[in-house]
């Protein structure tokens, strides 16, 4: 059994994807627009064609998909968390740091019994990341 996170983005997605490839060193493994689709789905109105129906991207070791879904008013990620586990304080810091550019900090990265790192940022898409480095490391 797999499970992979699959974030709709409403109408924000290729915004998404160029800040998730700054941010965390993303790759576009693929990348479908509505207008790509040879059998539209009926009863699915697509006000912009040009709009990611469908995306793949790779962060590390990690295959994270995305969509603009149906465009509505912006993105809810309510009660999800993403977990991005750093290789030291150094990296932990960085992309930390990255993913608060026009978010908000919830707990601030710092020390804790379970982490040399770990800190809670919304990003400026409204998805929230727990940053840290694995007990033991950094």
């Amino acid at each position: 059994m797999h499970i992979q996170p699959y974030l709709n983005f409403n109408g924000r997605a290729d915004e998404a994807i160029e800040f998730y490839k700054e941010a965390l060193g993303a790759t576009v493994v693929r990348l479908i627009r509505f207008k790509d689709n040879p059998q539209p789905m009926a009863g699915q109105p697509v006000a912009n064609p040009d709009k990611v129906m469908h995306a793949e991207l790779r962060i590390g070791a990690t295959t994270i998909l995305a969509s603009d879904g149906g465009c509505r008013e912006g993105s809810r990620f309510e009660g999800v968390s993403l977990s991005l586990f750093a290789s030291d304080d150094a990296e932990a810091g960085r992309v930390f740091a990255s993913l608060a550019d026009g978010g908000e900090v919830q707990m601030p990265l710092g020390p804790t019994f379970f982490s040399s790192a770990f800190g809670m940022v919304t990003d400026r898409f409204g998805m929230m990341w727990m940053v840290m480095v694995d007990r033991g490391s950094g």
